[in-house]
């Protein structure tokens, strides 16, 4: 990173900021919309970018404490400070002298939970159990980026090798057999994301596909499938040998799919997630897979702005929305099936909570199963993953 701080990176990195925590903008989308407007910024122009926006949204209220400002700029000149880069001449925030700052992160230790860990005091009273200050702990890390390997074109030693030749030591994920951990900081080359021979997928998010147990010859159906990551990976699986269909309420997303599908090699059919579409697979899948709408708590490491958007009010929103799809998702699930619960939450409510409340209102559904994936012990994005047996009664 650049050891001064040039006034025209600095002005996108606090617009940008302004457009996230004042418009409502996605920290994702707001960072690369900049980033695809100064094309021309080179590699340390654009990290330094993105670890000014990324960090101040992270830390927005510990920089707050600290600064003992809320404004924006205070906020960008303290993280900079902190990364040991000169004030520049033309700065314009106040300055914090060393002893006052020594001073006020001697006091952090005493400071409220959501301020020491910034997320707002909402989310903080959601969370729940011994374990949470430790999962929002590890979520303030940043998140490695992993690949999965599709066997369908290519194998994890081809791929190590060929990714070795560009000079990216990428290394084996043990409980993942088919990921791959980038080293810090690195990025696949474009050229190689289209080529069908990996996917970009956390981890955590590849122990659901197969946590769903489907077999060669199987009905899969996907009812919250959005761009299919989770599908692929259950089609790489498969090995080509099983019927695979998505659901999804955005067509956008199912046709992200088909393209992802087609280069990857796995046949999948795409259905508008719509009343009639699923009257006509009423007890059709041999396994039904609810990757379920969620506050998205468990990928705070990937979009730190959530900390400060998850409420109650969303919450209790998600939680009704899951009991509807879960409900609905049953009645796709034939005799002798598994239907199976997936999110990427922290939050019991939407996890274990909705595990028990399913139970409790589906008698003819036996839960064989429930797997809750740790940041902190992990180092990959939290999730929640439930399965159920369906043995009708009557």
């Amino acid at each position: 990173m650049s050891k001064l701080i040039h006034r025209h990176l600095a002005e996108t990195s606090v617009r940008t900021l302004e457009e996230i925590f004042e418009g409502g903008a996605a920290a994702d989308r707001a960072t690369g919309r900049a980033l695809g407007a100064h094309r021309k910024w080179g590699a340390r122009d654009r990290a330094f970018f993105a670890d000014t926006v990324y960090e101040v949204v992270r830390w927005r209220r510990r920089l707050a404490f600290l600064a003992g400002a809320e404004d924006l700029w205070s906020l960008a000149g303290l993280h900079w400070a902190m990364r040991g880069l000169p004030r520049p001449e033309w700065a314009t925030w106040p300055d914090i002298s060393p002893a006052l700052l020594e001073e006020r992160t001697a006091a952090l230790a005493t400071a409220p939970h959501a301020v020491r860990e910034s997320l707002s005091d909402e989310l903080d009273s959601l969370g729940s159990g011994p374990h949470w200050a430790v999962e929002i702990a590890a979520q303030n890390k940043q998140a490695p980026v992993f690949l999965r390997v599709n066997p369908r074109r290519a194998s994890l030693p081809e791929l190590t090798r060929e990714l070795a030749e560009l000079g990216l030591a990428v290394t084996p994920v043990e409980g993942a057999p088919l990921a791959l951990q980038l080293p810090p900081g690195r990025t696949v080359p474009p050229r190689l994301t289209q080529s069908g021979r990996f996917e970009i997928q956390d981890a955590g998010s590849q122990q659901v596909a197969p946590f769903v147990m489907a077999e060669p010859g199987h009905v899969v159906l996907d009812v919250c499938a959005g761009a299919g990551g989770k599908l692929l990976h259950l089609g790489a699986l498969l090995h080509g040998r099983g019927e695979l269909h998505a659901f999804d309420v955005a067509p956008g997303k199912l046709s992200t799919l088909r393209l992802r599908a087609a280069r990857a090699g796995v046949r999948v059919q795409t259905h508008d997630a719509t009343p009639e579409v699923f009257s006509r697979f009423a007890a059709a899948g041999h396994r039904v897979l609810v990757d379920a709408p969620c506050t998205g708590s468990g990928t705070l490491r990937r979009q730190p702005d959530l900390k400060y958007r998850i409420t109650a009010a969303t919450l209790a929103q998600n939680v009704a929305l899951q009991r509807e799809i879960l409900t609905r998702s049953a009645r796709l699930v034939q005799p002798g099936g598994k239907l199976i619960y997936a999110t990427c939450s922290l939050l019991p409510a939407e996890n274990e909570d909705q595990a028990a409340w399913f139970s409790a209102q589906h008698q003819d559904f036996t839960l064989e199963a429930e797997r809750r994936i740790s940041c902190a012990a992990t180092d990959w994005d939290g999730f929640y993953m439930a399965r159920w047996s369906y043995s009708p009664s009557g």
